[in-house]
């Protein structure tokens, strides 16, 4: 499989997600961005157009750990940050990817943080 066909069903993947995926102010959007290295989360308002609150393994708090233990720091770090913008409930973006290793793993650690997802 080339790589220009594992892009395009990715990108179909991720338009299929996001035609029903809206983030609303009462349930806003958890959109998760993973690359080879590091993980990143955001939680928007797709109403407003804000962005509520982020995380990211780009600093070096997560230095020495495997990617799944970076994915669930994040995991944990986003929904300690909602809850204090008073953020309960959140729909998961997952971007494309499959709900599988480091998106499963972020999303396990942000409902055992206290976010309904």
């Amino acid at each position: 499989m080339s790589i220009t066909i594992k892009k395009a069903h990715k990108l179909r993947r991720k338009i299929r997600i996001r035609s029903k995926v809206k983030g609303t102010s009462i349930r806003p959007r958890l959109t998760v961005f993973i690359s080879n290295i590091n993980v990143s989360a955001q939680i928007i308002d797709d109403e407003k157009g804000i962005t509520i609150a982020s995380s990211t393994t780009v600093s070096n708090k997560t230095a020495g750990k495997t990617k799944t233990e970076k994915a669930e720091w994040v995991g944990a770090d986003i929904a300690k940050k909602a809850l204090a913008k008073k953020v309960k409930a959140v729909v998961l973006d997952r971007n494309g990817k499959l709900y599988h290793g480091r998106v499963a793993a972020l999303a396990d650690s942000a409902r055992k943080a206290g976010l309904e997802l």
